[in-house]
């Protein structure tokens, strides 16, 4: 897998039971990943050297993240690697320009959009579809990084982004009634599964919660995120994991971006389904029958764990106890980085029967680790009990 993030770390857990040896191209020591998996490959996706004697041996070579020269693929391609997803099927989640394009040549429904190589490119996108408007870094950019809510006109803003490099598209503001994902998987032999759309729950440009299937979605509805999915994967030529999403809005569905790896809209699958996203696209990149994507619960709620503002003086272990006590039932999953402010350093999964009493354990239990204070009131220290630990 190349790199050594919280994804590859999970990845490394599935690939264990399979019987299966990770390796990881790591950009250093303290990635999540390194800290776990015994064949660590230091060097950066950008070092073509590196990356052939990382990929030297492997049965088949997949990612953590899209931020690999797709030169650098070909090459590993044209060198009798195994690549998955394929270079030119990554293309489409490295490039949203090339994206956007492709979809509408299949004729998918998406926010209209523009290239942006100059301010005036802006301007008459928003005479046309009027404001405000999106703006986004047609490449690299990931959790709300990249991404730009233009109320108006910005000449300043958009020259400076063209100057430092920055390829630019413009979409337009889509009115939704929430955020979506589907998330399906995808073999070489042409095998294809998919697991219930989940509802998608942001703040300040990233994922916070993850409820899963979504609440109150027609059945309907839900089968055609499916169908889109799965037809994108196939057009696409996908070969392991891919991550839909998708806008919900009065007139239907809308394609927003794309991913080709295990995906945030997916850790909840590690408890909550038969099959493990972590595990599927194992099985997909090795070309082995694809698992039950079934829940194993009515009910399904992942939160992120964000680092706090102001990183709370309580050590993680403390927490983590003082969580357990609470919340017996809770799953947990740290990825072993250092805290700060908004970064994801974990998440954790609460199953059950009733959505909106599992979404409230998750989101109390997901600001427990993140700042030691219960949004509730409650404290470890007052020495009163609670219903959950009472059981315990």
């Amino acid at each position: 897998m190349i790199g050594a993030g919280q994804l590859a770390r999970m990845t490394h857990q599935a690939a264990i039971a399979l019987g299966q040896s990770l390796r990881v191209l790591a950009a250093g020591p303290g990635d999540p990943a390194a800290l776990v998996c015994a064949d660590v490959h230091p060097g950066a996706a950008t070092d073509l050297a590196a990356l052939r004697a990382f990929a030297r041996g492997c049965a088949a070579v997949t990612f953590d993240h899209e931020q690999v020269p797709p030169e650098n693929l070909h090459a590993l391609v044209a060198d009798g690697i195994g690549v998955h997803p394929a270079p030119a099927a990554l293309l489409h989640a490295q490039d949203k320009l090339v994206m956007r394009a492709r979809l509408a040549g299949l004729g998918l429904a998406m926010p209209a959009f523009a290239a942006v190589r100059a301010p005036a490119d802006i301007e008459a996108f928003g005479a046309e579809h009027g404001w405000p408007l999106v703006l986004k870094a047609a490449r690299g950019g990931y959790d709300g990084r990249g991404v730009w809510m233009l109320p108006g006109p910005d000449a300043e803003l958009v020259a400076r982004l063209l100057a430092a490099g920055t390829p630019l598209l413009v979409e337009q503001a889509v009115s939704m009634r929430r955020e979506l994902a589907a998330l399906v998987a995808r073999s070489p032999f042409g095998q294809a599964a998919a697991w219930p759309v989940v509802e998608t729950v942001q703040a300040d440009g990233q994922c916070v919660q993850v409820l899963a299937p979504a609440p109150g979605l027609d059945a309907e509805l839900a089968v055609q995120a499916q169908q889109l999915a799965l037809t994108i994967a196939t057009e696409l030529g996908v070969t392991g994991l891919l991550a839909v999403e998708l806008f919900e809005t009065d007139a239907g569905l809308l394609v927003n971006e794309l991913a080709m790896r295990p995906h945030n809209s997916g850790h909840w699958t590690i408890e909550g389904a038969r099959t493990s996203q972590f595990e599927q696209h194992l099985r997909a990149v090795l070309d082995y029958p694809l698992g039950d994507t079934a829940p194993t619960a009515p009910a399904v709620v992942m939160a992120n764990v964000l680092g706090a503002a102001t990183p709370p003086a309580m050590p993680v272990d403390e927490r983590v106890h003082h969580l357990f006590a609470r919340f017996p039932d809770v799953r947990m999953h740290l990825y072993g980085k250092a805290e700060r402010p908004a970064r994801k350093v974990g998440h954790v999964t609460v199953l059950g029967t009733d959505m909106a009493r599992v979404r409230h354990r998750a989101a109390l239990a997901a600001a427990w680790l993140s700042t030691a204070e219960w949004p509730d009131g409650w404290s470890p220290h007052s020495g009163a009990s609670t219903p959950e630990v009472a059981r315990a």
